[in-house]
């Protein structure tokens, strides 16, 4: 027998995983809308893999479970959030690799006093500056404060020191939420011990109401693309290396039914803010305000090179500022070929479903 079609030996699969996890922000991701239509469990349920999410039933998880939202300590655990706790994890050492990206604006807005007369990013010179420090391992809040000034400053022309940063003790828990999103900012401003304070998304509309807060500066106006990013734009779509090895195709799988959840989404506005409301915690007036039209076919993730120089950006300002303890090759951490695949899978999936038409 040539040696080519000799019977090779069998090497023993790993066995599947029991659990796939999951964790989002509450923002739009494709993730939260795969799980309010329950496709993640249902795509998995047929292998015996239980799908679970550290969102729900949180207060069941124990403290170093919930803390991998931000660690990514968690083989079996995709990741949908904010750049920050994602780089962070990255620059730590752990073994994630970056899968996907997504852009979506959020309404990301400098706030200042009623009457007070700043209006603009240059009227920003030499004003007081809300910086919150929260109890957290890394602190997203603080570094989304100092990137959102730095982004409005720099399209003025300036930069951080031309102003003055005011810290201001945030947060009593180590989720970042036990109080409610920027109330010690709000609140210091409403003293009048600053000037202005950022905040962005569903939230921050109704706390800028709440608190009377006028906009001197909407960053997502500002024409260029730099002078916005932030925590979530662009958004990374994370995945464990242990898992991409030892299981590829459940990477696939899971990343082909979000590519299936955002084309979904594409096409149902309506029920989008929905379950936006209900991932952001926000009112219809939190969504609407935040989330500008055409936010519901924005949730396509990709590996385009303009977001991964954009998230390149990112990672320099935050090692800059002392938020990552190492540097982060973007471009080595990024793995394509996952939603490669996901998109061939959903490609097949399509053209097998379509109905066949002949010709009379």
């Amino acid at each position: 027998m040539p040696q080519h079609l000799a019977p090779q030996p069998l090497v023993p699969s790993r066995a599947l995983p029991d659990t796939l996890w999951f964790t989002r922000c509450p923002v739009p991701t494709a993730t939260g809308i795969a799980a309010d239509r329950h496709w993640l469990a249902e795509e998995f349920a047929p292998d015996g893999i239980a799908v679970r999410s550290l969102q729900d039933r949180a207060a069941d998880l124990t403290p170093d479970l919930r803390s991998t939202h931000y660690t990514h300590a968690l083989p079996g655990l995709f990741r949908e959030g904010g750049n920050v706790p994602a780089l962070w994890a990255r620059s730590r050492g752990e073994e994630t690799r970056l899968i996907g990206l997504t852009w979506i604006e959020e309404r990301q807005t400098i706030l200042v006093a009623p009457g007070s007369g700043i209006r603009g990013a240059a009227a920003l010179r030499g004003r007081r500056l809300a910086v919150p420090r929260h109890p957290l391992p890394i602190d997203f809040w603080r570094a989304m404060a100092l990137r959102g000034f730095e982004g409005a400053l720099a399209s003025a022309g300036y930069g951080l020191d031309d102003a003055e940063l005011v810290d201001i003790p945030a947060g009593n828990g180590t989720d970042g939420r036990s109080a409610p999103q920027w109330s010690a900012e709000l609140a210091a401003l409403v003293r009048g011990e600053v000037d202005a304070v950022y905040v962005k998304g569903a939230l921050a509309v109704e706390s800028a109401r709440r608190a009377g807060a006028e906009a001197a500066v909407e960053l997502d106006d500002l024409p260029d693309r730099a002078h916005r990013v932030n925590n979530g734009t662009p958004r990374p779509l994370t995945v464990h290396q242990r898992l991409l090895d030892d299981h590829p195709d459940l990477v696939t799988r899971f990343l082909t039914v979000l590519l299936r959840a955002a084309d979904w989404a594409a096409a149902q506005p309506e029920d989008v803010a929905r379950i936006l409301g209900a991932e952001t915690g926000a009112g219809t007036e939190g969504v609407s305000g935040a989330y500008r039209p055409g936010t519901h076919r924005a949730l396509h993730p990709d590996l385009s090179a303009d977001r991964l120089a954009l998230l390149a950006r990112q990672e320099t300002a935050l090692r800059a500022h002392g938020f990552l303890p190492a540097p982060v090759d973007v471009h080595a951490w990024a793995d394509p070929e996952p939603l490669r695949l996901a998109r061939l899978a959903l490609a097949a999936t399509t053209t097998e479903a379509a109905p066949v038409t002949t010709t009379p």
